[in-house]
């Protein structure tokens, strides 16, 4: 199977990440969804990463997959309920998609901005106040979560999704809006972050955000 996109977005890396811990082999396409839009849009119209091939020999036929969570779940689909990371139903399932989809709209509000900045050429007020408003807000619920929770992972003693896509978030939030994360104000999340990038997996598929040009 093939992985289309850059590993500075939280998207792809969290895709990658789940990859690597799946034992799942694949090849990676780092195509930048402004440089190689084209090529991406003959897989996904959206133009978007990040976008999955799967492999046509493994009786797959080639199908597109695309939006980080709907590969996550076909990919937890495969590997079978024993082995995926996340509860296969009941309130921890809830509770892990909960912090899956807050992790998720921080990544993308975070995105917005560099896009308001680096894209657009500008910062309009009310739009850059609205965003910070809402990662905040999310950092804040993020945190408490994260305090309440003393085991080494968000569930447990078992790495999760909703680990890896925090994990993800928050390193692309403090390369990309350094002045929006203060490890001070946020010590559980630091913590939760620093030991996400310690792991093999995480420091594998890693690549340095930088503003501009934009790639994910």
């Amino acid at each position: 199977m093939i992985l289309i996109g850059h590993y500075d977005s939280p998207f792809v890396r969290r895709v990658a990440i789940a990859l690597r811990l799946y034992g799942i082999a694949y090849e990676h396409r780092a195509w930048s969804v402004f440089a190689q839009s084209q090529e991406i849009a003959a897989y996904n119209p959206l133009k978007r990463v990040p976008t999955l091939i799967l492999d046509p020999d493994a009786g797959e036929g080639g199908e597109v997959l695309i939006e980080s969570a709907a590969i996550l779940d076909w990919l937890d689909e495969i590997v079978g309920a024993d082995r995926a990371l996340i509860a296969d139903s009941g309130p921890q399932r809830r509770a892990a998609l909960k912090v899956c989809a807050l992790a998720s709209g921080l990544a993308d509000k975070a995105v917005s901005l560099v896009y308001e900045r680096a894209v657009h050429g500008r910062q309009t007020p009310l739009w850059v106040e609205r965003c910070r408003s809402q990662i905040d807000g999310v950092l804040a619920a993020l945190e408490a979560d994260r305090a309440a929770r003393p085991g080494p992972w968000w569930f447990g003693e078992a790495i999760n999704h909703a680990d890896i896509l925090v994990g993800c978030a928050l390193r692309f939030l403090s390369e990309a809006h350094p002045e929006a994360f203060d490890p001070a104000r946020w010590p559980a999340l630091a913590t939760h972050a620093a030991a996400c990038e310690a792991l093999p997996d995480f420091a594998a598929v890693v690549l340095p955000f930088f503003v501009s040009p934009p790639k994910a």
